[in-house]
């Protein structure tokens, strides 16, 4: 997969299968379209293209908003995009100067003049260009003055569930990890980095690797413990993970951190990758150190059994 970060990068893209959107999270209604691209793109003897955006959009016309949270950021998005047979990515630098961009320049000036898209596909309710003006009306306005196959796809095909990003969101928020893992087709992840932390775990019998999140906009899942898996390098390891502030210690401070099974090394300043597959119960307040040992062996059984379990699907 080819990637190109502006206009300035673009090398020739023959008979591009375009198609347009932020595509956060890579989810199951995203790559319904993709792999219609994809189709398209082989009938017509061309490559597939999407066009998406970065930063998000709302992160440059509302920097104020700071409840946005993002399923992926741009990394982890390109490496899901890459998974689905996609030939190229254009990203387009947002600014405010191109969200000034009306869809007719849109369209004449990037689609037509600098790509020579030969379709376009978009879904059922897409909009693009300033004040989200653009949508499939506007290109199939242009459809007969530049001659490119116009398709949109429809709710119900790209996912009789009806997909959402926001859903997904949703379900993170809820602790839904089966329901968001439906949506998405994978287990929801987060990449981060290893920091020393207070050792508390390690005086238990159960040290954690403490992982800060790079991404100041990446979706935290709701509070709580979860059976995860910890990418780190070639190593994929099982372990549990509590996402909170640690009541029982009178914690000030939201941590993440997992107690790797079976592992002896440090993880201290590695990169690492957390996935989740499924939430084991809410964070509780214990009345002493003995009460929270005990619940963290039930934690840990739970935890070896589900991801047993999900080695096995």
């Amino acid at each position: 997969m080819r990637v190109f970060r502006g206009i300035e990068e673009l090398l020739p893209i023959a008979h591009a299968v375009a198609t347009i959107g932020t595509f956060d999270g890579v989810h199951l209604g995203h790559r319904s379209v993709l792999d219609r691209l994809g189709m398209e793109a082989v009938r017509l003897g061309g490559e597939s293209l999407l066009i998406t955006f970065w930063p998000h959009p709302r992160m440059v016309l509302q920097p104020d908003y700071t409840d946005l949270r993002l399923l992926n950021t741009l990394d982890e998005k390109l490496e899901l995009l890459a998974s689905t047979g996609l030939d190229n990515v254009l990203i387009l630098p947002f600014t405010l100067d191109f969200a000034r961009t009306g869809s007719h320049d849109f369209v004449r000036q990037i689609l037509v003049s600098t790509l020579g898209v030969k379709k376009v596909i978009i879904g059922y309710d897409h909009h693009f260009g300033r004040n989200r003006e653009g949508s499939y009306e506007v290109l199939e306005e242009f459809q007969p003055i530049f001659g490119y196959e116009l398709e949109a796809i429809p709710a119900a095909q790209i996912d009789e569930i009806n997909v959402s990003s926001t859903k997904i969101r949703q379900a993170l928020s809820d602790g839904d990890m089966a329901r968001s893992r439906v949506f998405l087709g994978y287990h929801y992840f987060l990449q981060g980095t290893v920091v020393k932390g207070q050792g508390l775990g390690k005086n238990l019998g159960f040290p954690t690797a403490n992982i800060r999140v790079n991404h100041p906009f990446k979706l935290i899942p709701k509070d709580g413990v979860y059976a995860a898996i910890l990418k780190v390098a070639s190593l994929q390891l099982h372990g549990m993970l509590n996402i909170g502030f640690r009541p029982t210690f009178n914690g000030i401070e939201r941590s993440i951190e997992i107690h790797v099974f079976d592992f002896q090394g440090d993880l201290y300043a590695e990169d690492v990758r957390l996935s989740f597959v499924e939430r084991l119960r809410d964070e509780m307040k214990f009345p002493n150190a003995q009460a929270l040992v005990e619940q963290l062996n039930l934690d840990e059984a739970r935890a070896r059994w589900v991801l047993k379990q999900a080695s096995l699907a």
